[in-house]
């Protein structure tokens, strides 16, 4: 056996000539624990966050979705196009058609995002799971309906199976307006409730309307295009592989994009607050790593009779600096990994037991704070303590063995 490591593990676990080191040295440990628990602890909580948004979104975002890279809408008949329905991995595939509308009910006028869908929009989505009333559906035997965002419903003052229907205003994309009557130049139709969506998020609670493609279409003067392309794949299909291949197959003027790339500016603030609060966490690991400076201080000035020993037997200076930084390294190593092993039971509680919850009951789309652990979120905690450790028991080591 290293016989620095030897001397160094009887140095940290035996019982020191003062009291207070002993006391010094526990506090040096349980300090890097605790900074250690509260960094898994925190990550923890932010990938939950993530992931409940995550599934938020998979409630109306698709698996992938087709968009141009130039202008708003395009052909999806061309030969392509065609060929991408082929495909066996794609289990449905829905047309979508985009843009900004005015919705008018009695005195109250709305601005809204009018999606237009196709019918198989309920396979391809979990829009049945978020309904807060109604049902969703975009037509009966007589009249087109709408599903609306609970926001936008709030403001129209709407629930479902009202008994009067909305009216939509669009502009007209071609000819000149008519400044003296600006309604002469918009095309007008309506739409009766059929159901109210709730899914938590803002930007489509509070703006998305969905009706037919068909009188978007009519609404919009277009006959076949589409401002977006949306696929749900089969179980067994690869999402990354299929991304690739469709890409490959409808060339760079088209971007298909992931759920991730779908909601890329939320996802990336969330991960840049992840990080944020990591490098804060990490200031705080370091502040808790210098403890380890008065603990390896009094060590050595313990041990003093022993390293004299230790130079007439022959040791090296080396051999008892390298005694002193093991040491401290192992200090920083046991708080690390205690303080892993208890960040990951609290959040393992956490996630089955829900310990921690929420304010008021029901006021939130969850009960209590979610949690997710990722390996290489644990491996970032463990390699920045250890390498502050190092840097930090390093210069204590040089600087007082002078």
């Amino acid at each position: 056996m290293n016989v620095s490591l030897y001397i160094a593990k009887r140095y940290l676990f035996s019982k020191k000539s003062h009291n207070a080191i002993n006391i010094i040295s526990t506090v040096a440990v349980c300090g890097v624990s605790i900074a250690t628990l509260a960094t898994v602890c925190a990550l923890s909580v932010l990938n939950g966050f993530q992931g409940l948004f995550a599934t938020m979104f998979s409630t109306f975002d698709p698996e992938l979705k087709i968009t141009p890279v130039q202008g708003k809408v395009f052909d999806p008949t061309t030969d392509k196009f065609l060929e991408l329905r082929t495909f066996p991995e794609i289990e449905e595939l829905a047309e979508t058609l985009e843009d900004n509308v005015m919705l008018s009910n009695k005195d109250r006028q709305v601005p809204a995002m009018m999606k237009g869908v196709s019918d198989n929009f309920g396979k391809l989505t979990q829009i049945d799971s978020v309904l807060f009333d109604g049902k969703f559906q975009l037509r009966d035997e007589i009249n087109n309906l709408a599903t609306l965002g609970i926001g936008v419903a709030s403001d129209l003052g709407l629930n479902s199976g009202f008994i009067y229907p909305i009216d939509i205003y669009v502009p007209q994309r071609t000819g000149q307006v008519n400044l003296a009557n600006p309604l002469a130049s918009c095309n007008i139709t309506y739409v009766y409730i059929s159901g109210i969506f709730m899914i938590g998020q803002a930007a489509y609670d509070n703006h998305y309307m969905l009706v037919p493609i068909a009188l978007a279409r009519e609404l919009l003067d277009y006959e076949n295009e589409v401002s977006a392309l949306e696929i749900k794949l089969k179980a067994d299909a690869n999402s990354e592989a299929v991304q690739k291949k469709i890409q490959q197959t409808i060339g760079a003027d088209y971007r298909v994009k992931n759920r991730y790339e779908q909601q890329e500016a939320a996802f990336n603030m969330m991960n840049i607050e992840k990080w944020v609060i990591f490098l804060i966490l990490s200031f705080i690991l370091l502040i808790a790593l210098f403890n380890i400076i008065g603990s390896l201080s009094l060590l050595m000035v313990d041990k003093r009779a022993d390293t004299d020993t230790l130079r007439k037997l022959g040791a090296t200076d080396q051999l008892i600096s390298n005694i002193f930084l093991l040491e401290g390294w192992m200090i920083s190593a046991f708080g690390a990994l205690t303080g892993v092993i208890l960040g990951v039971l609290i959040c393992l509680g956490q996630q089955y037991f829900g310990w921690i919850k929420f304010g008021a009951a029901g006021a939130f789309a969850i009960s209590t704070y979610p949690v997710r652990v990722q390996p290489q979120d644990l491996l970032a905690v463990v390699l920045t303590v250890l390498i502050i450790g190092f840097f930090t028991v390093s210069y204590t080591v040089k600087y007082l063995k002078k």
